[in-house]
């Protein structure tokens, strides 16, 4: 599990959305609390891809990761720099499920007051290109 984790963050940091297609099973789906929907793998890899790219030296620090039956459960501090607002840290829980090497599902609970920053640059930028 560690080694799917890793590749997992890793592809992430990068926004290798390769890599990330290839660790989620086609039907994944990932849900998150602060707005209880659920995503499907390529409205995730567009969050995904949006993250990379908007965030500088984007990483995850503070890992505590637990492996699950089924998966892992990993607890870390998402930190970057956002460009306009400075620096971010996002405590964040993710719960995983993994079946035959792939991820099938991701229950993830972020801090909403530490993503608003993250929500507000989202809604200014796609008020920008109206």
């Amino acid at each position: 599990m560690n080694d799917i984790a890793d590749r997992f963050f890793a592809a992430v940091c990068s926004g290798d959305a390769a890599t990330l297609t290839d660790l989620y099973a086609p039907d994944a789906k990932i849900w998150h609390n602060d707005d209880g929907i659920e995503e499907t793998v390529a409205e995730n890899l567009r969050v995904l891809r949006w993250l990379s790219r908007t965030l500088e030296n984007l990483r995850y620090e503070d890992i505590r990761r637990y492996e699950l039956p089924e998966g892992f459960a990993q607890q870390h501090v998402l930190r970057a720099d956002l460009p306009g607002h400075g620096p971010i840290e996002v405590p964040a829980s993710l719960f995983v499920k993994v079946i035959d090497g792939r991820i099938t599902r991701i229950d993830e609970y972020a801090d909403s007051a530490a993503i608003r920053p993250l929500r507000e640059t989202a809604a200014a930028r796609l008020e920008q290109s109206r």
